[in-house]
């Protein structure tokens, strides 16, 4: 009789639907930063209908998951804060997120040189007059108010349910993690005095259309008449889209190589163009501040492949690069005096990377004064045999680096053939001129793949490439 009625209990157990559980993503999980000073997104699964609570820093907004098991819920803003608290999600079962902090978050992605690790960093070899310390900061960092997130491709989409996916800056967890996205939020840190979290969801070798979903291209009538190659989505889906709408402050973007190999110009301007129209889509922000950067010094020409090169290769993909900035709240910084080995195309400086990063964030985002960013050329006059080029901004002076004279300068008359000049700073100009050019019409700055360029800032940033014909690049209208 007992062992009867006990298989009929346990039958009967077996027949009635499990209760279902509030489940989280992975994106948010104990040890992670919430941004400041915007509204905070929290989210997950729940049984349909099932009533679902969020607790932290005095606040408890709620919410009934809908027919599909979904919920949100948004927090006021938040003030920064380092003091780690308790973020507690209840309903069918309760959920205690420890360690949670308040501050500054950043999303970083692209291709290996985004994702090259602090333990690569650890191997560099540098020139001997070079400053090494930070080759070695992986030995020292231990700051608890720098939190990290590694996106693993096969892992994001799916939930955890020790929510483990947020670690400090330091041991092993910051060995695999993003160099450059590390040195960022270092330096952001130290400026701003506040918690800073990085996300790196970055894939070595990747081309730009994968981190661009399908609908967005889809979408988009400049690409309605044509086939997209590359993938499109193909990182999207997994290494992107579920980490919307984890609230961030901005993308940081390093990619282009495999683009460069392609002899990309136009198209990578508009695929980019995309990218951060749908990003910012996603996430509900048309304003989020999106700064990349600039590709450094590489003999894309000399790589054997079925694609056209040459040694303007590079400095026309930096062109399609710059023309971007035509979105508002973008920003890149230059890099060409980053390169040791120009058969490497993995710079060993990521810790400038970084700061140069994060100083253009302290600059555009936070507004801070007398940040300093690279000399762009912005206007010629020509009188006689010399081309009188000025720049921006008109804060600091124009130096030559290495205090010799001014190289990678090149002028052209009418017949359209450069050659090289001789260039001297006047202020915050610089005058250029070549004894067989009697009347210039046109001048290039650092237009070759391999171009170091001395011409630099009092504050120690390189001149942006440029060339005074360069054609002009409309992006397609907007959406």
């Amino acid at each position: 009789m007992l062992k009867n009625g006990l298989f009929w209990v346990l039958l009967l157990a077996l027949a009635l639907p499990a209760q279902a559980r509030i489940v989280l993503p992975r994106v948010l999980g104990h040890n992670m930063v919430l941004q400041r000073n915007k509204p905070v997104t929290i989210w997950g699964k729940a049984a349909p209908g099932e009533s679902v609570a969020v607790q932290f820093a005095g606040q408890q907004p709620r919410t009934v998951a809908d027919a599909a098991g979904n919920w949100q819920v948004t927090m006021q803003p938040l003030a920064a804060s380092a003091v780690p608290a308790e973020l507690v999600i209840s309903g069918s079962n309760t959920i205690r997120l420890h360690d949670v902090l308040v501050g500054e978050v950043w999303l970083c992605s692209g291709q290996s040189n985004m994702e090259y690790t602090m333990r690569k960093n650890s191997k560099v070899k540098l020139p001997p007059t070079a400053d090494s310390s930070a080759v070695h900061e992986l030995e020292r960092a231990h700051d608890p108010a720098i939190r990290i997130f590694l996106v693993n491709r096969k892992e994001l989409a799916k939930p955890d349910s020790l929510h483990r996916g947020w670690s400090i800056a330091q041991d092993s967890a910051l060995r695999s993690f993003s160099a450059p996205a590390y040195f960022f939020a270092k330096e952001l840190h130290q400026k701003l005095g506040v918690p800073v979290g990085v996300i790196s969801s970055a894939v070595p070798g990747s081309r730009i259309e994968p981190w661009i979903s399908v609908e967005a291209f889809q979408a988009d009538t400049y690409y309605a008449s044509q086939k997209v190659e590359g993938d499109p989505g193909k990182f999207y889906e997994p290494m992107i889209r579920p980490l919307a709408p984890f609230t961030v402050k901005g993308f940081l973007w390093y990619q282009g190589e495999t683009n460069c190999f392609l002899s990309e110009t136009t198209t990578y301007t508009h695929k980019m163009t995309t990218l951060i129209q749908s990003w910012r889509a996603a996430w509900h922000d048309p304003g989020l501040p999106f700064y990349y950067v600039q590709l450094a010094p590489f003999k894309y020409s000399e790589s054997t492949s079925t694609v056209v090169r040459s040694k303007e290769t590079l400095p026309k993909f930096r062109e399609a690069q710059e023309a971007v900035l035509q979105v508002p709240n973008t920003g890149l910084i230059v890099t060409t005096d980053l390169a040791t080995n120009l058969s490497d195309i993995h710079p060993p400086y990521k810790w400038e990377i970084g700061r140069r990063l994060a100083r253009l964030a302290l600059a555009s985002t936070y507004e801070w004064k007398d940040i300093s960013v690279s000399p762009v050329y912005r206007s010629m006059t020509v009188k006689g045999k010399v081309a009188t080029l000025s720049f921006e901004p008109t804060t600091g002076r124009l130096i030559s680096k290495d205090g010799k004279p001014l190289t990678d300068f090149m002028v052209a008359g009418a017949d359209g053939v450069f050659v090289p000049a001789q260039a001297r700073i006047k202020g915050k100009q610089v005058l250029v001129s070549a004894k067989s050019v009697p009347s210039p019409v046109a001048v290039r700055f650092g237009w070759d793949e391999a171009a170091q360029p001395n011409l630099f800032s009092t504050s120690g940033l390189p001149a942006r490439p440029f060339r005074t014909d360069k054609p002009d690049i409309e992006l397609k209208a907007s959406k």
